[in-house]
């Protein structure tokens, strides 16, 4: 039988149990806002620093407000990349990019720097573009061991002349950073395409393996099983 101590003991214990849980349950909400907050707010600061100097004191709105405003340097930046896009748009502002990346070709280092980044952005920001659109699952580091990675294209060029098979680029992220990682050349057929989307696929790979996608799942309420190789039975893979 239980002593009359083990019936004061347990009021306590879970006294402190809900105490506990309701502090992890604040974590869970407060944290993420925080850090949203937080990276919002660098991102901000960063661009506004970059920004606001350039407008000189005559022009700058908090030379004449007693206290500052943030975002005004975000807004001058989105209105000049608005307007400087639909400049580029026209004759005059093709004919100006046209004679300033002539110049550029012309210098040895830059050029390279400048013909790669430009390659990155168009395959990124393009509407057409594929670019990390297919979260796949891929054997890696060995059979056996799977990892998740992003399919960024159909590989093209002498590397693909190298390889018998079809071959697709791959990029590998590391946890909990998906901004370094590898890149790899595999074959399409050891490809797994998954029907989560990037979101998912970052969320899982920052997370390292903690926020799990849900499984999706049909009208008549099953489970959809990912077939060896490619998306789910029964549809085309993307």
């Amino acid at each position: 039988m239980d002593s009359p101590g083990d019936g004061q003991e347990r009021p306590r214990r879970r006294f402190w149990q809900r105490l506990r849980n309701y502090f992890i349950t604040g974590i869970i909400i407060v944290a993420p806002i925080a850090l949203t907050i937080y990276l919002v707010t660098l991102v901000v600061r960063f661009i506004d620093e970059k920004v606001m100097p350039l407008l000189g004191e005559r022009y700058n709105p908090e030379t004449y407000l007693p206290f500052a405003i943030p975002g005004i340097g975000v807004l001058i930046f989105v209105i000049a990349m608005t307007i400087i896009g639909w400049m580029t748009t026209g004759w005059v502002g093709r004919t100006v990019i046209r004679l300033g990346e002539n110049v550029l070709d012309r210098m040895p280092v830059i050029r390279s720097v400048y013909s790669a980044l430009k390659q990155i952005f168009e395959t990124v920001f393009a509407q057409s573009s594929r670019a990390f659109r297919d979260v796949v699952l891929i054997s890696y580091p060995r059979q056996g061991c799977w990892a998740i990675g992003f399919a960024t294209g159909t590989t093209k060029g002498e590397v693909q002349d190298a390889i018998q098979d079809e071959v697709v680029n791959v990029f590998l992220p590391t946890t909990p950073n998906p901004t370094s990682g590898y890149l790899l050349f595999l074959p399409k057929k050891d490809v797994i395409f998954l029907d989560m989307t990037v979101e998912q696929g970052i969320k899982l790979v920052i997370s390292g393996g903690v926020v799990t996608p849900e499984v999706a799942k049909d009208e008549t309420n099953t489970e959809i099983k990912l077939s060896p190789g490619g998306r789910h039975d029964g549809g085309p893979s993307a």
